[in-house]
């Protein structure tokens, strides 16, 4: 584990799980983001290890080459945030749904109150832990199904992206976990330092946890309409009351068909859509101004401050006033979420 600075500064020390058969892009999905953001004195905020369940040593993945790892199982005592990606030769785990004797005395190893999160099918490892008994979880779209049969305990949710479950998180396949490792950068450090992390990774800085995950969607014609004129519109118009035929108007398009549209190509309404990047312009200025709550509520869209907390309560489980003061202090302390909040979409409506 990291030794503190004088000033009692200590990364965060996220420990990555590299079991055999592991998906490379899965894997290095962590290290990636975690190991970009740093603090306004230029410390990076975590630290970033991999683990096998075995000594050190190689591990395969699904490719034509193996990995080596320099740490054994005991470097999972030393995390603040286990991942486990995703493996495609879990056996009996993925196969009955029970832990194999070395990961059973691996996972031994973590200590109460760690951060657990998983990328697709690690969710099986955390399942057959015991861990989200009477939880809610999500892993692939392809999975889901099954999962739910092998552990009909677990509240499985196919539809989403990610599912944050305060000291435990799930998420889809692939490039849901970089959404997942996002968003705990955002839960962590706040909406400023995650954003940074997503330019520099050249990805979207937010995607909602409750989106739906994409399946049996083709690439659109590239002869049809998309809605993409009509959210920059949108964006720069945040502040305004905005109505849904407005911005179907922009795509000269019928309401019915615009909704339609937008869902295929986003995921989501537009109403959700809209109050999602409100919510996040409403975060960046009670981060980044001295803007009165009245003056925030009024620049992000919401009209009114009671509106504003509404909102923000239900999305981050947290008031505008306590919001700000976690990540205007310089805390580390994260701003909770609900229960469950992170996975279900807002209400239907532009405003």
């Amino acid at each position: 584990m990291a030794t503190a600075t004088t000033d009692g500064f200590r990364p965060h020390r996220v420990v990555v799980l590299a079991l055999d058969g592991l998906l490379p892009f899965e894997l290095g999905i962590p290290h990636r983001i975690f190991g970009r953001p740093r603090d306004t004195e230029g410390r990076l905020l975590y630290e970033v290890v991999t683990c096998s369940v075995r000594p050190p040593g190689p591990v395969d993945t699904d490719a034509d080459f193996a990995i080596h790892v320099p740490n054994g199982p005991e470097a999972l005592a030393t995390a603040d945030t286990v991942i486990v990606p995703a493996s495609y030769e879990l056996g009996p785990v993925f196969e009955q749904g029970v832990l194999t004797p070395e990961l059973t005395a691996a996972l031994a190893h973590i200590r109460p109150g760690t951060r657990l999160a998983s990328i697709c099918t690690g969710v099986y490892v955390l399942a057959a832990a015991g861990l989200l008994d009477g939880r809610p979880a999500t892993t692939h779209w392809a999975d889901a199904e099954r999962f739910q049969e092998l552990f009909p305990q677990i509240e499985v949710d196919a539809d989403v992206l990610f599912i944050d479950d305060g000291d435990v998180l799930t998420s889809a396949g692939v490039a849901a976990g970089i959404d997942l490792c996002l968003h705990m950068v955002r839960r962590d450090h706040g909406t400023a330092v995650a954003n940074d992390v997503a330019r520099r990774t050249v990805v979207p800085p937010h995607r909602d946890g409750g989106q739906a995950q994409y399946i049996h969607r083709p690439v659109p014609d590239p002869q049809v309409a998309t809605t993409t004129a009509a959210r920059t519109w949108a964006l720069a118009r945040l502040h305004e009351p905005l109505q849904l035929r407005d911005m179907a108007e922009q795509e000269a398009m019928s309401v019915r068909t615009f909704t339609r549209r937008f869902r295929e190509e986003v995921g989501i309404s537009p109403g959700q859509w809209l109050t999602q990047q409100r919510v996040e312009r409403a975060r960046h200025l009670l981060e980044s101004t001295d803007l009165s709550m009245d003056q925030v509520a009024t620049n992000a869209g919401f009209g009114t401050a009671q509106s504003m907390r509404q909102h923000l309560q239900t999305a981050l489980g947290v008031t505008p006033t306590g919001y700000r003061r976690t990540f205007r202090t310089g805390t580390t302390e994260a701003a909770r979420p609900n229960t469950g909040s992170v996975r279900h979409g807002t209400v239907d409506t532009l405003n």
